[in-house]
C-alpha cells in the first residue's frame, strides 16, 4: 500500500538544491534591484556576503574570498587556467566532475606533466599516492558518486604545490581544514540552497603568491584574470566582481547565510546534513534491495547520497534495461509528487541520488523512505507481470 505520510517538501535535487525551511519570495524584498552593483550599497551587499561567509566557515583572515562568474565551474576554471603549469599536477578523480577537470587539464590546457589518480564510482583513489611536491586538484565531495574524502589528514602540511579543492557540495556541510587547502571553490545553489550562476573562490596566501609570481603561457579570458600588473586584483575579493552579479541572487544568498547563523552557524549546518544522511544510512541497513554506492562508510557523502539498486532481480537486467527501470522508478515518485529530481547523475551507475544538505528537513527524508520501498515494489511487480 502507498504510505500515508508524504514529505512536506519533495525537493531532493542535488543542484539547484532545496531552499531553506520557511523560504519565501518575500524574503527578497530588500534586494538592490535597478541599482548598480558598483554603487555604495551594492558593494556593501557583496561585501556582506563575503564577511558572513568568512565568519560562518571560519576562513582565516589572511585568505581572500571572492564572488566570481559561472557558478562553481567558473571558480574552478579560474584557478586551473590561472595557476596550473608552474609545476607538475596530480589530478584526482572518482566521479564525473573530477573527471571533467582531468579533461580540461589534459585536453584544453594540454599540460605535459599530469598524473591521473582515478577510481571507479563508489571508491576513492589511493590518497597516499598524491605527490605534494606537485599541485593536486581534487573534489572534496563527489556529488555524482556520493564519495567524499574523509578528512584532510592526507594533505601534507609542508606541501610545495597547491591543494586545489572543488568543495561545491561540501562547503557548509562538513568542516574544511583551511590550513590544508590553498584554493577552495563552491556555488550558492548547493548547501545554502541559493540561486545559481555565482561561484565562490577562496585563496590562501600561497595561492596568491602563485598568482603574483607565475604567468601562464596561454591567453586568459577577461573573466579568468585575477591580477593586474603582476599583483592580485584585490577588488575581486572585496566584492568588486569581475562581471555583473544578480543582486536578486545576492539577496537570496544573504537570506540563506542569515538563516545559517540562526541555526548555529557551521555546526548547525553540519548537524542537519549529518542527521539527514544518517536517516538514510539506517534505512539502507534494513532495506535489502538498496545499498550505498560509496563502499567505505567513512567516505559516504553527507549531502549527495548516491544509492545503487542491488536486488537480484534488478541485477539480472541488462545494462540498458537497468537504466530504463531506474528512470521508471524515479518517474513513479515524481508522479506521486513525493520526490522530485531523484535520479542518479547521467554518467553514474543507474540508481538514486538524494540531496541531504542542511536546507532539507529530516522529517521529509524520513517521510520519503517508505515511498522508496513502495515505488520499488511497484516497479518490480510491473516488470514481473510483463514477463
Amino acid at each position: 500500500m502507498k504510505p500515508a505520510k508524504r514529505p512536506a517538501t519533495p525537493h531532493f535535487s542535488s543542484g539547484p538544491c532545496a531552499k531553506r525551511p520557511g523560504w519565501s519570495p518575500q524574503n527578497l524584498e530588500n534586494a538592490l534591484l535597478g541599482r548598480s552593483h558598483r554603487s555604495k550599497p551594492g558593494k556593501a551587499k557583496l561585501a556582506d556576503v563575503i564577511d558572513r561567509t568568512r565568519s560562518i566557515l571560519g576562513i582565516p583572515d589572511d585568505y581572500r574570498i571572492g564572488i566570481v562568474p559561472a557558478s562553481d565551474t567558473g571558480a574552478v576554471e579560474m584557478a586551473l587556467w590561472s595557476m596550473l603549469g608552474a609545476r607538475g599536477v596530480d589530478m584526482l578523480a572518482w566521479e564525473s566532475f573530477g573527471s571533467g577537470w582531468v579533461t580540461d587539464v589534459t585536453k584544453q590546457l594540454k599540460l605535459d606533466d599530469v598524473r591521473k589518480l582515478e577510481a571507479d564510482y563508489g571508491h576513492l583513489p589511493d590518497l597516499a599516492q598524491a605527490d605534494w611536491s606537485r599541485d593536486v586538484v581534487f573534489t572534496w565531495n563527489g556529488t555524482t558518486s556520493g564519495v567524499m574524502v574523509p578528512n584532510g589528514d592526507w594533505i601534507a602540511d609542508d606541501r610545495e604545490g597547491l591543494a586545489i579543492c572543488d568543495a561545491t557540495s561540501a562547503a557548509f556541510a562538513v568542516p574544511l581544514p583551511w590550513d590544508k587547502l590553498d584554493v577552495v571553490t563552491w556555488s550558492w545553489q548547493k548547501v545554502l540552497g541559493g540561486e545559481a550562476a555565482h561561484g565562490m573562490l577562496v585563496l590562501s596566501p600561497r595561492a596568491v603568491e602563485r598568482l603574483e609570481s607565475y604567468t601562464p603561457p596561454w591567453p586568459l579570458p577577461k573573466i579568468f584574470r585575477m591580477t593586474k600588473g603582476g599583483k592580485l586584483n584585490e577588488g575581486i575579493f572585496r566584492g568588486e566582481t569581475i562581471n555583473t552579479p544578480s543582486m536578486l541572487c545576492v539577496e537570496d544568498v544573504l537570506d540563506a547565510l542569515r538563516w545559517a547563523e540562526s541555526i548555529g552557524g557551521l555546526q548547525g549546518l553540519v548537524d542537519r546534513a549529518s542527521g539527514n544522511a544518517g536517516a538514510i544510512d539506517r534505512w539502507v541497513e534494513d532495506s535489502p534491495w538498496i545499498a550505498n554506492l560509496a563502499v567505505a562508510p567513512e567516505t559516504r557523502s553527507r549531502t549527495s547520497v548516491c544509492l545503487s539498486i542491488v536486488d537480484p532481480w534488478f541485477a539480472g537486467l541488462g545494462g540498458d534495461e537497468q537504466s530504463k527501470a531506474a528512470k521508471t522508478l524515479v518517474a513513479l515518485l515524481e508522479d506521486e509528487g513525493v520526490a522530485l529530481d531523484l535520479g542518479a547523475y547521467r554518467d553514474a551507475p543507474p540508481g538514486l541520488r538524494i540531496w541531504t544538505g542542511a536546507t532539507v528537513e529530516q522529517a521529509d527524508i524520513e517521510a520519503l523512505l517508505p515511498w522508496l520501498d513502495w515505488a520499488f515494489g511497484e516497479l518490480k511487480s510491473t516488470y514481473k507481470q510483463a514477463s
